[in-house]
């Protein structure tokens, strides 16, 4: 691919790529021949909504690395498919027992406790076959060390949150932020390095997305803890108001709302000049990476 001319090339529209990755998501599973139940379960929490954040950053990721986001399918893949397993094990009972998540049943309200268990499972151990499908030997190798790694810090970010950890030390303050860049940034991050590994991209420029991703992530959670305070049931498609009932530390409880906002606000800044380097490399188009940032800046949901 001629790089210089990378920048000039229309790119999908986000709702184009959504129906790209479902439709991809929709063969990978087609493709395993699963036990009806299993199968139907899985596609009740995977294929039922979402807004398909991760494998978007892994597409337009390669975008901005002078690629096309065909490429990164097997990747974003497999991190949707950790985040559903993330999600169905987050609901159960025995963590923050919701009822509802999309606007809908919860899994396991849905198939019950032991179905919506062994999904998650199935979810899991699915999501590293997905990652071994990138005809790059070397690269599926890559992906599924990036995509473990981000995994793991996703389920201590949970530990963080939901059973204490170890906490020792640390002012609330930090320890939110550890909390955030586990539970929610780790998956974010991954889905950019990953984007950009399946390409193969420079270093440098897996390093810039490498801290445009970690400055979303950080703000992803932080505009969550600020609609579980200000938003609606309605538009945000779960219970409200958990965390503060709960006892957990969230950045409105800590700093308050309007520093909360101020905060947010300082990542998106920090995000987008890690954007104006990348650009300067002049290898890719990062317009939609732009775009992707301003729309979770601004997101109600």
């Amino acid at each position: 691919m001629n790089h210089a001319n990378t920048h000039r090339i229309p790119q999908p529209t986000l709702a184009q790529v959504i129906e790209r990755v479902d439709t991809h998501l929709n063969a990978f599973l087609e493709q395993r021949h699963l036990p009806q139940n299993l199968d139907e379960a899985i596609r009740y929490s995977l294929l039922g909504g979402g807004k398909r954040v991760r494998p978007a950053l892994a597409w337009y990721s390669a975008i901005a690395c002078g690629h096309t986001g065909e490429n990164t399918l097997h990747a974003g893949a497999a991190v949707e498919m950790i985040h559903a397993f993330s999600l169905i094990h987050d609901d159960l009972p025995a963590l923050d027992n919701d009822d509802i998540r999309r606007g809908r049943p919860t899994l396991h309200r849905h198939a019950g406790e032991a179905m919506a268990v062994l999904a998650g499972d199935a979810l899991l151990s699915l999501a590293y076959e997905s990652t071994q499908e990138h005809p790059a030997p070397l690269i599926a190798l890559k992906l599924g060390t990036e995509l473990a790694r981000g995994t793991r810090a996703m389920i201590e970010g949970q530990i963080y949150d939901t059973l204490g950890g170890d906490q020792v030390g640390l002012t609330d303050l930090e320890a939110v932020e550890r909390i955030h860049r586990n539970k929610t940034g780790a998956l974010l991050r991954a889905s950019c390095r990953m984007g950009a590994l399946s390409v193969g991209a420079p270093d440098e420029a897996v390093e810039l997305l490498t801290r445009y991703s970690e400055a979303i992530g950080l703000q992803f959670q932080i505009i969550d803890d600020l609609l579980d305070v200000e938003g609606s049931s309605d538009a945000v498609g779960k219970a409200l108001g958990k965390d503060e009932a709960a006892g957990k530390i969230t950045y409105p409880s800590t700093i308050g709302v309007e520093r909360s906002r101020e905060h947010a606000a300082y990542l998106g800044d920090v995000a987008a000049d890690a954007l104006l380097e990348l650009e300067s490399l002049r290898i890719g188009d990062v317009a939609p990476l732009r775009n992707m940032g301003d729309m979770l800046t601004h997101r109600e949901s």
